[in-house]
Parts: C-alpha cells; sequence; structure tokens
C-alpha cells in the first residue's frame, strides 16, 4: 500500500512542472511522506526496525528524526565476502532478506551454480539484484522489486526528455560507447530508452564488448586479491592474464568499430550514450577517419553517464566531444544518480545544476553522516549528501552516500525553482583518501549478526 503523501509526490513523475516547487512548500509534505514510509516498513526490514529501536525513534516529524534511520551506502555489502567467495547462497539470500522490504521467499538455491544464476534464480521469484561494480572491493547488491522496475522504465524517459529537450519520438538510432553492467536496472532502463527514443528500424548499437556480469566481477576480483596477499596458484595467474589481455584486446577494437558504425550511419539522428573517457575515446577515432561535426546531423543527441571516473583527459574534452558529433546546445544530457536511488536528478540546460525531484528529499549532513547541518532552507549548503527516495518499494528509500555535494535553494537560471545540487560533486574517498561513515560499523555487525 501507498500512503497518500507518497503519492501525491511520487505522482508528480510525469509533470512537466515538477522541479518548479520550492523546497519550503514541499517539506511538510515530504516529512509525512516519509512517515508513511517508515510505518510500512519499520516491521517488515529488520534492519530499520533496529535502528530505529536503537535511535529510539517510532514516528517520523522532522527531518531530524530520519537521520538515524538512514542506511549508510555501504549497508548493501555489509555481507560477509567469504560468503560470496564461497557461494553460500543460502547465507547471501537471508543477509538480502535483512534490507529487503518483501519476505524473501521460495527462492530454489539448489545446485546454484555461480552469482549470477542466483541472482538469475532470484529475478525469476521477483526479486531483483542489481549490483555496483565492485572493481576495488564488494559488490554492493541492492535489491528492488517489479514495481521498482516499473518506475525506472519510467523515470528514465522523463528526466532525459526534461534535461535534454528531446521528445520521446522514436526517431533516433542509439549508439553505446561505453560497455554496461549487465544487471536488471541497467537491462531495464536500455529497454525503455530505446521503446522511447529509437526508430524501430534502427534499433540500438550496443558497444561491442561481451556483457559484464557480476560474476565476472567477482572472479576479477577474487584474483586480484589472491595475487595481492600470495595465495594466487601460478596456473591461476597464467589464465587470469590471459583472460585480461584478451579482454583489453577486445576493449581496445570496440573503439574503432563503434567510430565507423557511427560514421556508417551519420545521416542518421544519434543518441549517443557512455562515459566521457569512453565517448572522448571514440571521438578521437572518429576524428582520424577524417569526420567531424560538419558530417554529422545537427539535431544529435549525448547520455553522459557519471563524471570522469578518475579517467584522465585534456581540459577540452567535452567541446571536442561535442564538436565531433555535432551536439547542439542544451542537446547535452548529464544525470545525478546512484545505484542506491530508484530516480535522477537531470541536469538542465541552462543553469547547469542537477535538480531533485519532489519524492527525492535531500539531507546535507555532517562528514560523519550522523547529524543533519543547521541550515534556514535559504540560500547554500555544502556538506555529505543522503536522500530518501519514495519512490522505492523493494528496499529502504534512505541512503547516506560517499558524495560531498551543494545543495542550492534558491531559483536556478533555468526557471526551477526547487532544490537544486551544484556541478561540484566530489567522492570523500577521492578527497581525502578515506571515507568512514559513523554509524556503518554498528550497521555491519547488526547485519552479519541476524544474518
Amino acid at each position: 500500500m501507498m500512503g497518500a503523501a507518497v503519492e501525491r509526490l511520487t505522482g508528480l513523475v510525469s509533470d512537466e512542472h515538477r522541479f518548479e516547487i520550492p523546497a519550503s512548500e514541499l517539506r511538510a509534505t515530504q516529512i509525512e511522506a516519509m512517515n508513511e514510509r517508515f510505518q510500512e516498513r519499520k516491521d517488515s526490514i529488520k534492519l530499520l526496525s533496529h535502528r530505529a529501536k536503537e535511535a529510539g525513534i517510532s514516528e517520523v516529524r522532522s527531518m531530524d528524526d530520519m537521520v538515524p534511520l538512514l542506511f549508510p551506502h555501504t549497508a548493501y555489502k555489509s555481507y560477509p565476502e567469504g560468503w560470496l567467495m564461497d557461494e553460500k547462497w543460502d547465507r547471501m539470500t537471508k543477509w538480502l532478506g535483512t534490507v529487503s522490504s518483501h519476505p524473501i521467499t521460495d527462492v530454489d538455491l539448489t545446485n546454484v551454480a555461480d552469482v549470477d544464476d542466483w541472482i538469475g534464480r532470484l529475478q525469476a521469484r521477483g526479486y531483483f539484484i542489481s549490483c555496483s561494480s565492485g572493481t576495488t572491493g564488494k559488490s554492493a547488491m541492492l535489491i528492488a522489486s517489479q514495481k521498482d522496475m516499473d518506475w525506472s522504465k519510467i523515470d528514465t524517459v522523463n528526466v532525459f526528455s526534461w534535461g535534454s529537450g528531446v521528445k520521446p519520438a522514436q526517431d533516433r538510432l542509439i549508439v553505446g560507447c561505453a560497455p554496461v553492467a549487465s544487471v536488471p536496472k541497467n537491462i531495464t532502463i536500455g529497454e525503455a530508452q530505446k521503446a522511447a527514443f529509437a526508430n524501430p528500424d534502427w534499433g540500438r548499437i550496443n558497444y561491442p564488448v561481451p556483457p559484464i556480469t557480476v560474476g565476472s566481477l567477482t572472479k576479477m576480483v577474487v584474483m586480484r586479491k589472491a595475487i595481492a596477499d600470495g595465495t594466487a596458484r601460478p596456473g591461476d595467474i597464467a589464465d587470469f592474464e590471459k583472460t585480461s589481455k584478451e579482454r583489453q584486446e577486445v576493449v581496445d577494437a570496440a573503439i574503432g568499430i563503434t567510430a565507423e558504425a557511427l560514421v556508417a550511419n551519420r545521416e542518421k539522428k544519434l543518441m549517443i550514450s557512455g562515459l566521457w573517457s569512453g565517448l572522448y575515446a571514440v571521438a578521437k577515432a572518429v576524428r582520424e577517419l577524417g569526420y567531424s561535426a560538419k558530417d554529422f546531423d545537427p539535431d544529435n543527441c549525448i547520455y553522459v553517464g557519471g563524471g570522469l571516473k578518475r579517467a584522465q583527459l585534456p581540459p577540452d574534452y567535452q567541446e571536442f566531444v561535442h564538436e565531433t558529433f555535432n551536439i547542439p546546445e542544451g542537446r547535452h544530457f548529464q544525470n545525478y544518480s546512484m545505484q542506491e536511488l530508484n530516480s535522477g536528478m537531470p541536469k538542465c540546460r541552462d543553469g547547469g545544476r542537477y535538480h531533485v525531484p519532489p519524492w527525492i528529499v535531500p539531507f546535507i549532513l555532517n562528514k560523519d553522516g550522523d547529524a543533519l547541518l543547521p541550515h534556514s532552507g535559504e540560500g547554500e549548503i555544502e556538506g555529505r549528501a543522503a536522500f530518501f527516495d519514495l519512490s522505492l518499494d523493494g528496499r529502504w528509500g534512505g541512503v547516506i552516500t560517499g558524495d560531498k555535494i551543494s545543495l542550492d535553494y534558491r531559483p536556478c537560471a533555468c526557471g526551477a525553482k526547487g532544490p537544486s545540487i551544484r556541478d561540484n560533486i566530489a567522492r570523500y574517498a577521492d578527497l581525502e583518501g578515506d571515507d568512514k561513515i559513523g554509524c556503518a560499523g554498528t550497521v555491519d555487525a547488526y547485519v552479519r549478526g541476524v544474518a
């Protein structure tokens, strides 16, 4: 069941004026909606019940009341690593149950082949697991419901259309310029974008690399750790190096293949997507083939996912990409979001800020993530970002992130009066080399004890 306040806010998902409501006019309804979600979930999500009892909270009456109920983003990787490496699928499933809104039942765990098979069996029962990349450590395992998948289909089309001005007219060729993790949310978003924006006769050109699965990432992490601690066998190291070399060759070849595909389809209206590093590499290859803006359709658009991801690019990398593919002013789309959320915050075309929709409640916390920074609700405030996504159904909507952001309550140059986030987002781990959220240790200890 959805509460009345939750329904009022999430019901704005397709309202073209949704970013024009000032935070002061939203606050009372948002607090009421967060309390509705809390009352609905406090007995079904074990970790939430534990956090509420620890904090002595039985009702959410203010923003401050919600802070101790927010989960650190690390909660979704709080499973003992050995369970994943040793394929303890019964324990991994029980762990998921501590952060799930709905009981996990009737999942066949007989003779599970690997983590990808486990995720597939959960999906067959309506539990959709999306994961962070985990290339530098454990993958975060984020459970979602069919309602969440349905929401993602709507939200991804709406945020892109609002942020880029591109209408879902099914008149473009979609070209991917980056490998994408093969997880349910990404697949769902890709299908929705294709249905809305792609010409049915043209479809989509995917980046020509093997799909990135959780299983393939897990194997890579396990081997890197084994090599680092000296437990890897020579034969395993040789196999790993051979596989890594072969994959790198495929990735390198994909740049040229994609560049040639873009040139071959240059007369079509294009929707190009990827990370800046991949977009720049493909644009450079297109230039080397002798093509640039003059050769491409003047109404092309671009969907950029994430930031630089530590890639080292020239200062003019954005202009270089835009000028290569003839991207006009306003057709460049960026979105601020994360796997922990179910909704996007699109960057506007005039003010260069990321706009927060009414159903996402932003919090600015201190560095430790255990207290709301005092603020009048006017002007700008900087600190650790936390959010409550009221659209989430399969897990708790409140998360403390690893990001440092500047939240602005003033009207944006684009005309929107709702809260927005400046384009200076940074990760605490990059700023200080480490990132510790105060409550993370106690959350990890509780989850491990229950599971």
